[in-house]
């Protein structure tokens, strides 16, 4: 008797502006994944509404922050590897968001996802970019933790809170901006988990998902919205013409994971244009991965989610030579949304490490020693 193994997926909030993410996240009932917060901040953690709280470097900051220092950030982190371990053993996928540029996230997270890569897990991180008016040393300090973060993680999605100004109103009080800013960080992570937690009439496996992950170069999310005739085409469209996304272009794509929630109308038809002119804009050697998902809610509307990766990378057969991908597709009684989805879309520049894993998988149960001491050299 077979037994069918469920993903496990666990999202970290790192510093102040990872800890309000998952509060967004928990809020909004995002659902299907483990919470779990770190902050060197004590006073900061407590107010956090995550199940798991690790309170990063109690004998590095004695529980009064990082002072806006990477550098003390880092150290805490490396301080508590193991409580970090020991929260994060067990996941397929593991989700890092920070907000970068001051001192607790910028320098935890590259910590923590060497640790995610050590366990084995498929390592996403997603992180803001500090708005231009943040300038002088954040800037400094989130660009240098970027080039940190990005040999460690699988996919690292970066979102420079500058583009958010395209889509906000100009009378938009500071605090919303920030807010708007960690929103952002929120629906990136729903975004994918989704697709993997929600059941539906095309079903997107986790395999599928991680392959395009592991894919390299860079990494897109957006989410778009359609309603009336051709609404799925709408939504399409949507995504890939949002403000947010100024000049990407996807037709140098190796991989598009896309995932529509509709109501009872849609139809094939509708689904075939959409994905038609997705094609027509993707290159010929893009991967298409489709999911489909009732929800009773939108009738006559549709939303999609588009996972773009590989970015100027390989294609995925060539990455992943022999691989064949075919759709679960069955019959789902409707399902209800862990929230609103609305139209705000994501966009990142991002790299991919491949060479470690096998030496990380060779160490997936090895947590006697933090992994920035086993990386090989």
């Amino acid at each position: 008797m077979s037994s069918v193994h469920q993903p496990c997926l666990k999202v970290l909030g790192l510093g102040g502006g990872g800890s309000n993410a998952i509060n967004r996240m928990i809020e909004l009932g995002l659902s299907g994944v483990e919470f779990i917060v770190a902050n060197t901040d004590y006073q900061a953690l407590q107010n956090c509404l995550a199940p798991t709280k690790i309170q990063l470097g109690p004998k590095t900051t004695r529980g009064l922050g990082a002072g806006g220092n990477p550098t003390i950030g880092q150290n805490a982190a490396q301080e508590s590897w193991r409580e970090i371990a020991t929260a994060l053993n067990g996941a397929d996928m593991v989700f890092l968001t920070a907000g970068m540029g001051g001192g607790t996230g910028t320098g935890s997270i590259p910590v923590a996802a060497q640790i995610a890569r050590s366990i084995g897990a498929v390592t996403i991180a997603i992180v803001t970019m500090p708005f231009s008016f943040e300038m002088g040393r954040r800037q400094r300090n989130a660009s240098e933790g970027l080039n940190n973060l990005r040999p460690h993680s699988d996919t690292l999605i970066s979102i420079p809170n500058d583009r958010l100004l395209y889509i906000a109103p100009r009378n938009l009080p500071l605090e919303t901006a920030f807010r708007l800013a960690d929103d952002v960080l929120r629906q990136s992570v729903q975004g994918i988990t989704e697709l993997i937690t929600r059941p539906g009439l095309i079903n997107v496996d986790f395999a599928n998902v991680r392959n395009l992950m592991k894919l390299g170069g860079g990494a897109l999310m957006s989410i778009g919205q359609g309603e009336g005739d051709n609404k799925t085409m709408k939504a399409i469209q949507q995504a890939l013409h949002h403000p947010l996304l100024q000049d990407t272009s996807i037709d140098n794509a190796a991989g598009i994971l896309v995932n529509f929630t509709c109501g009872e109308d849609l139809t094939l038809a509708e689904v075939d244009t959409a994905l038609t002119h997705l094609r027509s804009q993707a290159g010929e050697k893009a991967e298409i991965i489709l999911g489909v998902v009732n929800d009773e809610r939108l009738e006559n509307r549709a939303e999609a989610i588009l996972v773009v990766t590989g970015l100027g990378a390989k294609s995925i057969d060539e990455a992943i030579p022999g691989l064949r991908i075919t759709p679960s597709v069955r019959s789902q009684p409707l399902v209800e949304t862990s929230s609103q989805t609305n139209d705000m879309l994501v966009s990142s520049n991002a790299e991919t490490a491949m060479n470690q894993d096998s030496y990380y998988a060779a160490n997936k149960n090895n947590l006697d020693l933090p992994t920035f001491l086993r990386r090989p050299r």
